[in-house]
């Protein structure tokens, strides 16, 4: 397999994840409605003894979408830094050129199967 298979073959991985990443926030969108609409409706102070407990119950809520979103910036790194490697071609022009440069090491770029040209 060529270098721009195998980089073709990342990028289609990558637009595969980011699709399934969409899917998964869908959901968790829908179903951070359904808990936003239970909250307001359970989570109010005559439901609890003290104010320690409503406070620990709201905090467990907020503890689970911080480490969702932290999952998900770890994931989305993980793909940003294929992406750099797809743009990347290891210093071969001399330095980094920005986010276009990289390509240009590549005899004739990619051909994504255009015969038409």
């Amino acid at each position: 397999m060529s270098r721009e298979q195998a980089y073709l073959r990342m990028l289609e991985s990558t637009a595969a994840i980011q699709g399934n990443i969409a899917l998964i926030l869908e959901a968790k969108a829908a179903e951070a409605e359904k808990v936003r609409h239970w909250a307001n409706h359970h989570i109010h102070s005559s439901a609890f003894d003290t104010h320690e407990e409503q406070l620990k119950e709201s905090l467990s809520f907020h503890e689970a979408i911080v480490e969702m979103v932290e999952s998900l910036t770890k994931l989305e790194n993980g793909l940003c830094s294929n992406l750099k490697a797809v743009l990347d071609t290891g210093g071969e022009d001399g330095g980094e050129e920005g986010m276009g440069g990289g390509f240009s090491g590549m005899d004739g770029g990619f051909d994504f199967g255009n015969t038409d040209k």
